[in-house]
């Protein structure tokens, strides 16, 4: 899969920032449920990622953008309340910066894996025909 390594670093850095932000920034939740799943999403999912990367089959650069626009969006949501609301921690709004620049690199990155896939999967060019016989 071209792109391949590109993936790979920024997946790792997605689950880098996501593990700070659960580490250093929020605190265990009162549901021990709410905070696994954020640990499943931030942490594990793009750990579950790089090795499908890894595999190398093209329909994961697909996933990938879909995970990269799911993050995003989450990071500008929460880049918004920061900036919006009356507090807000510095160390908040650098991480989510740092993972809203690394789920846009994903985004790019994955969707122009998949297209480069999909253009070397296409099926073989016909031979032209044979010159009549004399």
């Amino acid at each position: 899969m071209p792109h391949r390594n590109v993936l790979v670093v920024t997946l790792l850095t997605l689950a880098s920032v996501g593990a700070a932000t659960l580490l250093l920034v929020v605190r265990p939740a009162a549901h021990p449920t709410a905070h696994a799943a954020w640990w499943l999403f931030l942490v594990l999912l793009p750990v579950i990622l790089i090795v499908m990367v890894l595999t190398g089959k093209a329909w994961t650069a697909m996933v990938c953008v879909a995970y990269g626009t799911i993050g995003l969006a989450l990071d500008v949501a929460t880049v918004v309340s920061i900036v919006g609301g009356p507090e807000g921690s510095d160390l908040m709004l650098g991480l989510s910066i740092v993972s809203a620049s690394a789920n846009f690199l994903l985004i790019v990155s994955a969707g122009r894996a998949f297209w480069a896939a999909l253009e070397r999967q296409q099926p073989p060019k016909f031979r032209p025909p044979s010159p009549p016989s004399p």
